[in-house]
């Protein structure tokens, strides 16, 4: 049974920087597509990165490329993301997801149908 289990979050000041971890169960993660995806309150659902692990390939959405990098560590089956500079427009609720099917590989990250979600982690940033 894969589960994703994030830690990390909570309330913070704008400017604070922090680090998001997402630790992964019985999954094949050296083969694994990561991602975080957020949701702040009265918003869609809004992809932040993606990391694929065999290779460590990133992607980033624009709303936060340089500001949160995301890596992974595969002997902790563990992806970070570290959210830095936080604004009070990052406030949402976190969540890691996950997904390793090989015949979605054509699909850019952002496409991919995530099939694993953690239960989410959230992160306030007041000014």
């Amino acid at each position: 049974q894969v589960q994703l289990v994030e830690s990390g979050g909570g309330a913070v000041q704008a400017g604070d920087s922090f680090t998001l971890s997402c630790v992964v169960h019985g999954f094949m993660f050296e083969y694994g597509l990561i991602a975080w995806f957020r949701q702040a309150p009265g918003k869609e659902r809004e992809w932040v990165s993606s990391v694929a692990t065999a290779h460590n390939t990133t992607e980033y959405a624009d709303s936060v490329e340089d500001r949160f990098p995301i890596s992974s560590d595969s002997v902790k089956s563990t992806v970070y993301l570290r959210v830095n500079s936080l604004k009070p427009e990052d406030t949402a609720v976190y969540s890691c997801v996950a997904e390793s099917d090989p015949r979605n590989r054509q699909l850019a990250f952002v496409c991919r149908p995530y099939v694993y979600w953690g239960q989410g982690t959230q992160v306030t940033v007041s000014s």
